[in-house]
């Protein structure tokens, strides 16, 4: 299994281009900084009470072990779910959680702060993804049980590494690689 630890490095409303590229050689070859697993930490916090200004463009990079890469934010489409995105980074929730799920071709998720895939921050929100949802290659969207409603989000969060054309639009969309995409497997 491939671990690597999240570090939120940066959430900024930003309204212009994102520059250069944050991959490295050694990324793009696949070699990752060895990093020792976090301690399992068990989290209770409230729900954002705001939502983040839509007229801005937001994005999330997230620093790991094998490098960087961007999100955009789809703050139209989930404005509950980017609101809680933007205030758990902010609070340095994500830092020092992993990826605990890697499927190849498919998915890797993570966020998950007691690193056994059942953890969260102790609340969930509700953004209904539109019914043409769809789940294409950089999709970034929130991991959610069966058992519970379309759109529900805590924490975890997955990104879209191959086909994903089966999947319902169940999942709260949270943005889309824009930047660093060449890490990610």
């Amino acid at each position: 299994m491939i671990r690597a630890a999240i570090v939120l490095v940066s959430i900024a409303a930003v309204l212009a281009g994102f520059g250069g590229s944050s991959t490295t050689a050694a990324t793009r070859a696949g070699r990752c900084t060895k990093v020792a697993a976090p301690k399992p930490r068990s989290e209770s916090r409230k729900p954002p009470t705001g939502k983040l200004d839509a007229h801005k463009t937001w994005t999330a990079t997230l620093k790991t072990s094998c490098g960087s890469f961007t999100i955009r934010l789809d703050v139209k489409d989930s404005p509950h779910t980017t609101a809680s995105f933007v205030s758990l980074a902010r609070s340095l929730f994500y830092d020092n959680t992993t990826f605990h799920r890697l499927v190849p071709g498919f998915v890797i998720q993570g966020a998950d702060p007691t690193a056994a895939g059942t953890g969260g921050p102790g609340y969930s929100v509700v953004d209904r993804p539109p019914r043409t949802a769809h789940y294409a290659l950089g999709t970034v969207a929130m991991a959610k049980t069966q058992a519970e409603p379309s759109g529900t989000s805590g924490s975890q969060f997955f990104v879209v590494t191959g086909n994903a054309s089966f999947l319902t639009p169940d999942y709260a969309l949270l943005g889309k690689v824009v930047k660093g995409w060449a890490l990610l497997p």
